[in-house]
């Protein structure tokens, strides 16, 4: 036997010596893993390995809060609204006018954004606060004006409202708000409070919500004025959204899946509103029939007049008449499309934002909404010149995925996206964002017509 083991090994055919090679290897391998060559070893784990790699959550058993934790960003939110909330009343938050092109290039907007970050500076303590229309804000955005609000979930705007005072930040009444005037207030003593006037035919009746408002302690007065008409909302037509929403047979089997929503709706106190106790036609044919398409520039001074406190003009969508109410004497703008809304394939907020803060910055204070969905988005309009950002779907996504709580998150999720992101860039404080911190990616750029200064074509 020792003889064939001392056979020269040169000696052997080389496809039998590749064959052995291989058998060995196997063998090896069952119990090493041969990594380029390299051969290591396995062994059996012990306990004391494992032990510092396990860790076990504690149990959550509020199973909405649970996926309230777990949602990171907005859009995780509007994730769990959708699933939660009935298809019309989503709908009516996720919408926008005609092919909703204004939404959806609103958003791109925020996102064809470049950062522009400086290194190696202390950012280990962040300032988010400063003034806002004469009042300190914790958070340079606030909660937007939102209509038929209870309608995405039973806390409505008084879950706003007191998260809001939590938070530092400013709420927005709507005059299509689900909450009275006087229950707001009563629910953020401590807040700041605005108040978004429609003005309706009926002179009288606007103005006795004005004074409501600001006998209740509410500090600013958003004016829209880009409701001339109701923009064409397909998806309420399409889904036949009401107010109150009726029962029928779409309705009750969307909202078979979605008992929790009824529920709330029907045990709780019937919907009402500040403008009008009840409505059986559309959302749109509500408001057509409310709006005044007769408003002027004239009914925007006379409004100034009455009002004691801060008065902002919201739907401001071109420069000319950023500056032609500027000229009035009030004391901010926000530019606005609705939140794509109302005429689609509006001008994007967030695009008109450098023009108008270099021409009106140091004379008035310039706020900016539709398309937000990040702090970061946040971030890059401070940059460019807006004193505050409006959040409303943001908003109403997280109060359709778990009532007050889910505002609560939504804020938190903004507020922390927002530091992070200045840490990110390198800056300590609102003060020292500035316009070199970020450059606006368009995608859209304008045709430049051949033809002479005022004249048309066909």
């Amino acid at each position: 036997m020792a003889g064939p083991q001392l056979i020269d090994h040169l000696s052997v055919h080389p496809r039998l010596r590749v064959r052995e090679a291989l058998q060995i290897e196997r063998v090896a391998c069952r119990f090493h893993m041969t990594y380029g060559g390299t051969v290591v070893k396995r062994r059996m784990p012990k306990a004391g390995d494992l032990a510092p790699l396990i860790r076990f959550r504690k149990p959550r058993f509020d199973r909405v809060q649970r996926h309230l934790d777990d949602a990171l960003t907005i859009e995780d939110l509007r994730r769990l609204a959708k699933r939660r909330t009935p298809k019309a009343a989503f709908d009516y938050t996720d919408g926008a006018a005609e092919d909703e092109v204004s939404i959806h290039r609103a958003r791109q907007a925020f996102r064809d954004i470049e950062f522009h970050p400086s290194i190696l500076r202390d950012v280990s303590n962040v300032r988010t606060d400063w003034q806002v229309l004469g009042g300190p804000v914790a958070l340079p955005f606030a909660i937007a004006p939102t209509g038929f609000t209870r309608l995405m979930h039973t806390d409505g705007e008084l879950a706003g409202a007191r998260v809001a005072a939590e938070a530092g930040i400013p709420f927005s009444l709507s005059t299509l708000g689900t909450a009275s005037i006087e229950d707001v207030a009563a629910a953020a003593r401590q807040g700041r409070r605005w108040f978004q006037l429609y003005m309706w035919r009926d002179r009288e009746r606007s103005m006795a919500l004005v004074k409501r408002a600001a006998d209740a302690g509410f500090d600013t007065l958003l004016a829209t004025v880009d409701v001339p008409v109701a923009g064409a909302r397909l998806r309420d037509v399409r889904n036949g959204m009401s107010i109150p929403p009726a029962l029928t047979l779409r309705t009750a089997l969307n909202a078979a899946v979605r008992p929790r929503w009824w529920v709330d709706l029907l045990t709780t106190e019937p919907l009402s509103f500040a403008s009008l106790d009840r409505w059986s036609g559309t959302v749109g044919e509500y408001l057509d029939a409310m709006f005044d398409p007769t408003l002027t520039f004239d009914d925007l001074a006379w409004i100034k007049a009455h009002w004691p406190g801060k008065l902002v003009v919201k739907g401001i969508q071109t420069l000319d008449d950023a500056i032609a109410v500027v000229n009035l004497g009030v004391d901010g703008i926000v530019l606005s499309n609705h939140g794509g809304r109302q005429l689609d394939r509006a001008p994007v907020p967030f695009h008109l934002l450098p023009v108008v803060a270099r021409e009106l910055g140091a004379h008035t204070e310039i706020l900016v909404d539709t398309g937000v969905m990040s702090g970061a988005d946040v971030v890059a309009a401070v940059a460019l010149g807006a004193r505050s950002v409006l959040i409303g779907r943001a908003y109403l996504y997280g109060l359709m995925a778990g009532g007050e709580a889910g505002v609560r998150r939504a804020v938190d999720i903004l507020a922390a996206q927002l530091v992070r992101t200045m840490k990110l860039l390198g800056v300590r404080s609102l003060e020292e964002l500035s316009p070199t911190h970020v450059t606006q990616l368009r995608r859209l750029i304008p045709v430049v017509s051949d033809e002479p200064t005022g004249t048309g074509s066909n």
